[in-house]
């Protein structure tokens, strides 16, 4: 068992797109961990330190590694939370492994061997987002990487397939079949999955649709996701990266609620049937 495969219970993982302040980033993660305290579940704190395929030049890419790698510390020290983040290059994996309790691999990277092992090889858990054109059965290539280099754990994390230009379409079979080919917890990324990529103010900016999140995660979590990931801010609106497509914080919670109610549901059918 690891940090991504916390037994029976939900895992979810959220936080703020980018790391802001350390009084902004504490103040989402204790939020976090309330929550997850009263709904029993497992969380984990995520947050970037650099957004390094952000669709314009101009757009904030964050604090950097070392910053970054400063204030997910204070986020643990602080709350007690465990943290997740992004690496999108080989060299950075050893830094941040100092640092966090598990790494992620960002979508559009999950086939860059070098960086696979380089996480793998730090012995933390290791969740690899699905790439928007990869079919759910081939994410057993990447986990296999990480795993032979040696994580302490996988897990793989579904945020839509490319359907056309600008928008993404998630085949909730997606979660059943990542389960049986890779043999690990299969996640549901309920706020990237709602990206319009390039969508907003003339291309320079990613829009969303942030008023399907709920849909869809309760339709993932009916088609057997063990999780979510959940980008959350308090005020989406000033957020630098992601705003159009976060969840605002004050409707964590009762999103949670109905998915842990769908999750008891869909249990207790597997249960009952002959």
């Amino acid at each position: 068992m690891s940090i991504l495969d916390p037994g029976n219970r939900f895992l979810l993982i959220a936080g703020p797109c980018l790391l802001e302040d350390d009084r902004l980033n504490i103040s989402i993660a204790e939020h976090v961990q309330d929550v997850a305290e009263r709904l029993r579940l497992t969380a984990i704190f995520k947050a970037s330190f650099d957004k390094a395929n952000r669709t314009s030049a101009a757009s904030p890419r964050g604090p950097g590694l070392e910053e970054g790698m400063d204030r997910l510390q204070a986020v643990r020290r602080e709350t007690g939370l465990p943290v997740i983040t992004d690496i999108h290059e080989s060299g950075q994996a050893e830094l941040v492994a100092g640092v966090v309790d598990a790494i992620q691999i960002p979508a559009f990277l999950c086939r860059q061997t070098d960086l696979l092992t380089a996480a793998g090889r730090t012995g933390l858990p290791v969740n690899i987002k699905k790439g928007q054109w990869l079919a759910p059965e081939d994410m057993r290539h990447p986990v296999q990487k990480v795993r032979e280099a040696g994580a302490g754990g996988v897990s793989v994390t579904e945020r839509g397939t490319a359907f056309g230009y600008g928008r993404w379409v998630v085949d909730m079979r997606s979660f059943a079949i990542m389960r049986e080919t890779c043999d690990c917890r299969a996640l549901f990324d309920a706020t990237h999955s709602v990206q319009l990529p390039g969508g907003g103010e003339g291309g320079a900016l990613s829009g969303g649709e942030p008023r399907w999140i709920e849909t869809l995660a309760r339709a993932a979590v009916a088609a057997g996701a063990d999780g979510v990931f959940v980008e959350t801010h308090p005020d989406p609106a000033t957020a630098p990266s992601d705003g159009a497509n976060m969840l605002p914080m004050a409707r964590l919670q009762p999103l949670l609620e109905s998915l842990l109610s769908i999750r008891q549901a869909r249990h207790a059918g597997a249960s009952e049937a002959p």
